[in-house]
């Protein structure tokens, strides 16, 4: 197969196949293109899928009069192509001025339709501009594909130093059958830690049990959790196994454990100290095997101190705590979340996909978000389905996102046992960094928002580690 060296070198040039029998065009290209691309020739249908699956090219220009096999269907033909190379830039050419051309090879999945004879200095500046941005959209999304994959876990999302501790933590738990507690705010994610726990654990095909303690009165609750015989009380008209005794070889996941009665609180007690359970109305216990992971948003310690939670039953929950932040103290995380549930959101309800424009992205990012990532996720739920078009903007926000955020100084406060100086500027331009590739999508555009020269960014990020290619 045919190549043009380029004059811009292999590395930087944009790598470009033509597919074209034609003598005339062959020599066009060399003169007119060839300076600013690394250019490969297909001189044949078999060539040109052959050189696609072989060599990856940026940029496709098909010439369909000398291309296309004789009976197939021209925009049928440019199909099969983009199925090929899905990532790739792709024109037609033709000299027939078949009707509807752009129109149907744009559906058809390729880029743009052009009529012959082309000029081939006007096609150079076109593919020059159309590749650099095609360059530039694919590595934005190498870029976020790589800050996802880094900030994520199970299904639980966050890249700042916070969450990966957190991560760290729930790594380590995993493996054990001890006793968990996740503490946080409502909406910070302590069910998605739970079911982390429970996923990396060798307990992972064996039932998780959720229950909400605060959601049933106190009389419920009890028959909830320990289960009854038949004619234990008024309407028992069979037994019903609790939801303790479900969970037998699987994990109980408490959630809202500080909502307990001190009566269910003292009944849960025992069943953790004498691994037992007995039904309401029951004569014998039963034996059961289960890992407990509780949560709470309340502060339990104040509540063992006002008497209202037992001091025995903390010390046994509370072996190893585990804390969510909310989602101020971690707002690095805000731009992440919100792609993630504005994607999820638009996929879920067939829409086109949305983003945010800078200034309502800084709106968001500077919110208190006393709701954390519940509150979050519903506001993506809420534009992906109200705003048209593809950017969200300002005044697209909910005005209580916008009248209410107000600007906070932040206070720089060293620990009293002191810091490491340079860990803590490196955590500072790994946030920095990251938040600029985030907004501008491409290293270029994040050395011009950090105001760094290009080299320099390329630099850090290999520093880093912030993409791929290093």
């Amino acid at each position: 197969m045919a190549s043009i060296a380029t004059a811009a070198g292999l590395h930087d040039g944009l790598k470009l196949l033509f597919a074209t029998s034609d003598d005339a065009a062959l020599h066009d290209i060399g003169q007119e293109l060839a300076p600013a691309f690394f250019i490969r020739m297909a001189p044949d249908s078999v060539a040109l899928f052959q050189s696609l699956a072989e060599q990856t090219p940026e940029i496709v220009v098909i010439d369909l009069d000398t291309i296309v096999p004789t009976g197939t269907d021209v925009f049928a033909y440019i199909e099969s192509v983009r199925a090929a190379a899905p990532q790739i830039l792709c024109l037609a050419i033709s000299r027939t001025p078949l009707r509807n051309a752009r129109q149907r090879t744009k559906k058809a999945g390729g880029d743009e339709f052009l009529l012959a004879p082309v000029d081939f200095p006007e096609l150079r500046e076109y593919l020059l501009e159309a590749g650099t941005r095609h360059r530039e959209r694919l590595e934005a999304n190498q870029l976020r594909s790589e800050i996802a994959r880094k900030s994520t876990f199970c299904e639980m999302i966050g890249g700042s130093e916070a969450m990966q501790r957190v991560y760290e933590i729930l790594r380590r738990v995993a493996s054990s059958n001890s006793t968990v507690m996740l503490r946080g705010e409502s909406g910070t994610g302590k069910e998605l830690a739970a079911r982390a726990i429970v996923s990396l654990s060798p307990r992972r095909n064996q039932p998780m049990i959720s229950v909400n303690c605060a959601a049933l009165p106190e009389t419920l609750m009890e028959s909830e959790l320990f289960g009854h015989e038949k004619g234990s009380f008024t309407g028992a008209h069979a037994a019903h196994p609790g939801q303790i005794e479900l969970a037998d070889g699987g994990t109980l996941f408490l959630d809202e454990i500080g909502s307990l009665s001190l009566p269910l609180q003292s009944k849960l007690l025992r069943v953790l100290q004498e691994r037992v359970v007995q039904r309401i109305g029951g004569k014998s216990p039963r034996k059961i095997d289960f890992r407990l992971i509780a949560a709470t948003n309340d502060n339990l310690d104040q509540m063992v101190k006002r008497g209202q939670f037992r001091e025995d039953l903390y010390y046994r929950i509370c072996v190893i705590p585990v804390f969510l932040p909310p989602l101020r103290e971690r707002t690095g995380d805000v731009p992440l979340l919100l792609d993630h549930y504005l994607r999820m959101y638009c996929t879920a309800g067939d829409l086109p996909q949305k983003r945010f424009s800078p200034e309502a992205l800084q709106v968001l990012e500077t919110s208190t978000w006393p709701g954390n990532v519940r509150e979050l996720e519903n506001l993506a739920q809420r534009l992906a389905l109200m705003v048209d078009g593809d950017l969200i903007e300002v005044h697209h926000l909910p005005d209580k996102v916008i009248y209410e955020n107000t600007a906070k100084q932040d206070e720089i406060l060293v620990p009293a046992d002191g810091l490491d100086l340079d860990d803590e500027l490196a955590r500072i331009e790994v946030a920095y960094l990251t938040a600029a590739l985030r907004r501008a999508g491409t290293k270029n555009g994040a050395a011009t928002l950090l105001q760094i020269s290009k080299e320099k960014m390329k630099y850090l990020c290999r520093k880093y580690q912030l993409n791929q290619e290093g």
